[in-house]
């Protein structure tokens, strides 16, 4: 049985040791019950951290841990060192970055692959602990339940420009979507990067809780300008949503008699933002919700909208974009509403 499997570790004193810790991650996340790419991915981490060890700490050990938290199942791999700690931890897992020649794109990798990562530097007296996990997708053991939601966006760069430094993200499955807008800083190329980060990451971790997935993009876009950026998830088998915004992304909500009270941080994701409130509201698929980064003028309502509003999500999404959007920013529009 899995749950009798016990954390395996692996002294590292040279980059050959590399060799066992890669067969015994595999064997594990095996008998975890991983999907060959993910044993593949796995495989990748242990390379990069064991070859972390060895090139800053020269020697130190890898731990590997089968972990259950309720019906999620997962491995935890830990690279801990007695070396001379890391000076910037965050901006050690930034693209790019390094501190002995390398290429350094080593952490930031590890950072997309994994659902969570933490730095610890100093760890004790001295040296560093890094300590990654990832988990199991969920299967659904519900019947299968049509998506009773309707999805339907617009962007386009600010007029002058070719690079959109706006972005969003539209994820469904058998029983949850995730939506997302994020706006880069800025205009031109360094925004689209720093967006592009953002929904990179989000993309590969849409299952994880909305916290889980701030903190990731929040490492993802170190090395950018940062983004704002709110996210919704829709769970309509039990009619809820679950919503987190940090920076200046609008939401507007219709349809609805009471008014849902959304939590907006203050702060640029990539540098040193706050951490989001996310917040759970009782949904029906009559709603409709509209999200927008700053391109788009604020000051309207269903009313200016209404000659559309049986229209599509994405008819409304276009139109919302033609009226209202500014003539000096990239602009996006987002509409969530119950399908016809």
């Amino acid at each position: 049985m899995v749950e009798k499997i016990n954390k395996k570790e692996v002294r590292v004193f040279h980059s050959s040791d590399i060799v066992d810790a890669q067969k015994i991650v595999k064997t594990l996340a095996k008998e975890v019950g991983f999907t060959k790419k993910e044993i593949d991915e796995l495989i990748l981490v242990t390379r990069e951290l064991v070859s972390n060890l060895v090139k800053h700490a020269k020697r130190g050990k890898m731990v590997f841990t089968p972990i259950f938290n309720g019906k999620r199942k997962g491995i935890k791999i830990e690279s801990i060192d007695e070396g001379k700690g890391i000076p910037d931890a965050e901006k050690a897992i930034t693209d790019g970055y390094s501190t002995s020649n390398s290429l350094g794109f080593g952490l930031g990798a590890i950072n997309r692959i994994m659902d969570e990562f933490e730095i610890i530097s100093p760890y004790g007296r001295k040296g560093t602990c890094i300590i990654t996990k990832k988990w199991i997708t969920e299967k659904s053991h519900h019947p299968v339940v049509l998506c009773p939601l309707e999805f339907g966006a617009a962007t386009r760069p600010c007029p002058g420009s070719r690079i959109n430094g706006d972005s969003f993200v539209i994820i469904r499955n058998d029983r949850i979507a995730l939506v997302a807008v994020i706006d880069g800083l800025g205009h031109g190329q360094f925004a689209y990067k720093a967006a592009r980060n953002a929904r990179n990451y989000i993309e590969r971790h849409y299952t994880q809780p909305l916290e889980n997935i701030f903190a990731g993009v929040d490492r993802a876009c170190r090395s950018t300008r940062g983004v704002v950026m709110a996210m919704a998830k829709f769970d309509w088998l039990n009619r809820k949503m679950f919503f987190g915004s940090i920076g200046n992304i609008g939401v507007k909500v219709f349809g609805t008699s009471k008014p849902m009270n959304f939590v907006i941080r203050r702060g640029v994701i990539g540098l040193n933002a706050p951490r989001p409130v996310i917040t759970e509201h009782e949904w029906d698929p009559s709603y409709v919700m509209v999200l927008f980064s700053d391109g788009i003028r604020s000051h309207w309502g269903w009313k200016d909208f209404s000659a559309v509003a049986h229209g599509s999500a994405t008819e409304i999404a276009r139109y919302l974009l033609h009226k209202f959007a500014r003539e000096d920013d990239d602009a996006t529009v987002l509409v969530i509403r119950g399908k016809k």
